[in-house]
């Protein structure tokens, strides 16, 4: 188990963390996404979607429960927001998206923590005193899986704590010209 403590300062910040996470996402993974109302859990799945070459636009899944979006993999916006026990949850039957062909970002994740896989990506996202847009997102690996994600992850985030502008080690590299 290993875990990362980012700052993010922005909205964009935390899409851009979102995207790193999706470009190094594969078949499989599970990102559980837990914070209050408003963290910006959402936002973070739009970065994700962004680094699976996702087109479409991400919304909250919360009236639906599920979303599904096409990209370089299939990514399930999953939001446990609206089911208020676990057996709703389990009853689901959503081991088919946890175990299938994509990538499950799942909002509100501390509702079903019994019945999601225990191999995951736990990220927790907390306001920061004193800010309106500041956020401090801890990723917690469980699983070999999500510990070599997590390394990876650490060098993509390399300059994130130090530097007021969130670039990749590439970017600095290409002198920002990778940039969209």
């Amino acid at each position: 188990m290993q875990s990362l403590t980012l700052d993010s300062r922005s909205p964009e910040a935390t899409q851009l963390l979102g995207s790193y996470l999706g470009g190094l996402a594969q078949k499989a993974d599970v990102f559980l996404l837990t914070g209050e109302l408003g963290t910006g859990k959402t936002c973070l799945v739009q970065g994700i979607a962004r680094g699976l070459n996702v087109r479409e636009y991400a919304f909250s899944p919360s009236f639906v429960i599920l979303r599904q979006y096409h990209g370089r993999l299939p990514l399930y916006h999953i939001d446990f927001y609206r089911l208020d026990c676990v057996e709703e949850i389990a009853d689901l039957g959503l081991d088919e998206y946890f175990h299938g062909d994509g990538v499950c970002a799942v909002e509100w994740a501390e509702k079903g923590l019994q019945v999601v896989p225990q191999d995951n990506l736990l990220i927790t996202i907390h306001y920061v005193s004193l800010s309106q847009t500041g956020r401090s997102i801890r990723l917690t690996s469980q699983g070999e899986r999500y510990d070599e994600l997590m390394k990876q992850l650490k060098e993509q985030t390399e300059l994130w704590p130090r530097s007021g502008k969130c670039r990749t080690v590439q970017d600095l590299k290409t002198g920002g010209q990778n940039r969209q």
